[in-house]
């Protein structure tokens, strides 16, 4: 089939299938655990897994929908033409998914890659510690191999959605004898056993979207190791290759171009007003936007190039931790500009006389705090690209 005639197909099979209540432009990660929680969520989530569209280049054999890269960039240029949210979203596609396509066993790839496609396993990732989070190779729960199983020890902290997860795939140390970057091991484990215990961490955004996750002779199945024993570095960072590339997608092509008002311009409007020209009516505000606008659609053009240029089948290299460093960068900056430019209209908390939109401002100008900390912080992303993408000596 031709890429117009799939076309024509995706498009009419999403205009009879996304449910309305889906076709919502976009969510905060923060708040897609109850957007996904609803009955058109499901309704969405299971339709498209029939067809294999929750993961739509993965092999066939696994639920997926066997889409090369070109009909997948088609797919997704179509749910955005009607703005739905993806029929599903989370760890289990973005990061270990592709990891055990790459890495895993026939066996792991079988047992958990079809749970994956329809919903039925939720994921969350066990990396960081109290003491080893920008250092992460510095962690210590301990795993101990006893039979055919891992008995662990210790406690991971800010792992996203672990409160909703019932899988997770953890970094674990296996040889505490080894040096830091050795001895390490990567397993998954259960999140329903009476060895884990899960506390959600409080924002000052309000939301609890993070946790600490304490293991008490916690269980992971020696069947599901990934990779070799003490080896589980190498893994561990591909699939934070995966998670960085996640920041890398194609922006939507359309035949209509029509000017429409940015939505920092749009704010700055409404609460700087204008000047006789039609523009913003402070040149300073109006120099910020100009630059943030510039960047963002420079970053959109550098990685639609990236995609374009590569000859690949799309594994993901060091130079994906470009791309998070920028975006991350430019989506506090974005926050905190369209916060300043409402003014005292962007600080509030809770009232009857603002808006929800002046209300949302200032959640998102609190919660994009951490934009640039979570998924491996800025100064890591600096590291990774001296060393693996410039070169540069230790």
């Amino acid at each position: 089939m031709n890429l117009d005639d799939f076309r024509q197909e995706a498009r009419s099979w999403l205009d009879e299938n996304c449910p309305q209540e889906m076709r919502l432009g976009a969510v905060h990660f923060e708040d897609a655990y109850e957007v996904y929680q609803t009955d058109a969520a499901n309704t969405w989530r299971d339709r498209a897994a029939a067809r294999g569209w929750t993961a739509p280049t993965w092999p066939t054999e696994y639920g997926g929908g066997g889409l090369s890269k070109a009909e997948a960039s088609v797919l997704s240029e179509e749910l955005v033409r009607i703005k739905a949210l993806p029929p599903a979203t989370g760890m289990g596609l973005a990061m270990i998914g592709p990891t055990l396509l790459e890495m895993g066993t026939e066996d792991q790839r079988q047992r958990h890659l079809p749970k994956i496609v329809t919903g039925e396993a939720q994921w969350c990732q066990g990396y960081s510690e109290p003491g080893a989070g920008s250092d992460l190779a510095g962690l210590q729960t301990k795993a101990v191999l006893d039979g055919d199983q891992f008995i662990l020890n210790g406690q991971k902290i800010w792992t996203s959605g672990a409160q909703h997860a019932n899988w997770m795939f953890a970094l674990v140390r296996t040889d505490p004898e080894a040096p830091k970057h050795e001895g390490i091991s990567f397993v998954l484990l259960p999140m329903d056993q009476p060895g884990v215990t899960v506390k959600p961490i409080k924002l000052i955004s309000g939301s609890s979207p993070f946790c600490e996750t304490f293991f008490d002779n916690a269980i992971a199945q020696r069947i599901d190791l990934v990779g070799e024993l003490n080896k589980g570095w190498s893994v561990g960072k591909r699939l934070l290759q995966y998670e960085r590339n996640g920041a890398t997608r194609r922006a939507p092509k359309s035949s209509k171009k029509k000017p429409t008002l940015n939505v920092y311009a749009s704010v700055a409007k409404q609460y700087i007003g204008e000047d006789d020209q039609g523009r913003i009516a402070d040149p300073a505000a109006r120099d910020e936007v100009l630059t943030q606008v510039m960047q963002e659609r420079a970053l959109a053009l550098t990685t639609q190039r990236v995609l374009d240029e590569s000859q690949s089948t799309g594994a993901p290299g060091a130079a994906t931790s470009i791309f998070k460093l920028v975006g991350s960068t430019l989506s506090k900056q974005g926050s905190q500009l369209k916060s300043t430019l409402r003014g005292t209209a962007g600080l509030v908390w809770e009232s009857d006389e603002f808006s929800e939109e002046e209300l949302e401002s200032t959640r998102s100008w609190l919660r994009d705090r951490a934009v640039t900390i979570y998924g491996g912080t800025n100064e890591v992303q600096q590291n990774i690209i001296a060393k693996r993408v410039l070169g540069l000596p230790d």
